[in-house]
């Protein structure tokens, strides 16, 4: 079982035929709405991954509609709380090259009480992985408590805040940062990245792909070669598929290539939660599609 500690959001999505520049108006080519946050995006991930998950968050009246997105793809919305605050929600332009820029505002993904958090892991059991990342609150108290009832905790280290990851180290067993994170991660600790202490650290390299350190051993995912449509997503499809995997008992190995995949054939999609690939669509990505040669 994962219990995942994360954001809810109204994606506000704009197709853009480049990004504005300072002081520019740009007429949009389509707009679209729809369920976002990284929370959400990785518990649908997990889900679609075969995976069982309890989503730990909290919207406002004004988006119940995600809640039942997030039931119908599988995960158990109980420890969802309904606050008077606005829901989150990200403003995302996307050029036409596939990439993003992405605004957010907060709002209820901050409210997480504490008493919230505590009811969601009540029966929670050793052995079971408890997720989080930086778009809601209470994280160090989250993850100790977590740690306390013998979960293991994966941290994705994203909106990247080092002074939050610092917090967060001593209750971490799974890092989950970019290169240049993993750099800051290093500059700000005084380590390299082999001596950077958790037991598990993944880290994404871009085209390079991904490399994993588990204890003493090393492992390397390269990228598939697709032609990405909106890359919005992306990392969260990855860590989604990553820890259902690992969750399910699977070898690293095989578990980086199922995410690699999984993140893929995502980018090949417009939208977030949405486009989301099911467990069969990306076993049937892998045996069609080969990844490039790191």
């Amino acid at each position: 079982m994962i219990f995942n500690l994360g954001s809810i959001n109204i994606d506000h999505i704009y197709n853009v035929p480049h990004f504005p520049a300072p002081g520019e108006t740009l007429l949009s080519d389509s707009y679209s709405k729809g369920l976002g946050g990284k929370g959400a995006n990785q518990s649908i991930a997990i889900a679609r991954a075969g995976g069982q998950v309890v989503h730990i968050g909290a919207i406002g009246g004004d988006a119940l509609w995600t809640r039942e997105i997030l039931a119908e793809a599988g995960a158990d919305i109980a420890g969802i709380a309904v606050l008077k605050s606005a829901t989150g929600h990200a403003i995302i332009n996307v050029d036409a090259k596939g990439e993003n820029n992405i605004v957010l505002y907060d709002g209820a993904n901050v409210l997480v009480s504490e008493g919230q958090i505590s009811a969601a892991l009540a029966s929670a059991k050793a052995g079971d992985w408890f997720l989080l990342q930086n778009e809601v609150n209470n994280g160090p108290f989250a993850a100790k408590l977590a740690r306390a009832k013998g979960l293991k905790v994966a941290y994705v280290a994203a909106p990247f805040e080092v002074g939050k990851v610092k917090n967060m180290m001593p209750f971490v067993d799974l890092l989950s940062v970019n290169e240049g994170e993993a750099a800051m991660v290093c500059e700000a600790l005084g380590v390299s990245e082999d001596e950077i202490p958790v037991e598990k650290l993944l880290i994404t390299r871009g085209s390079a792909g991904i490399t994993y350190r588990d204890g003493a051993s090393r492992y390397t995912q390269a990228a598939f070669e697709v032609e990405p449509v909106d890359t919005t997503g992306a990392g969260d499809t990855f860590m989604g598929y990553f820890m259902a995997q690992l969750d399910a008992g699977k070898a690293p190995q095989e578990a980086l290539r199922m995410a690699a995949a999984a993140a893929a054939l995502k980018v090949t999609k417009k939208g977030t939660a949405g486009a989301i690939p099911l467990l069969e669509d990306v076993a049937g990505f892998i045996r069609s599609s080969p990844p490039k040669s790191s």
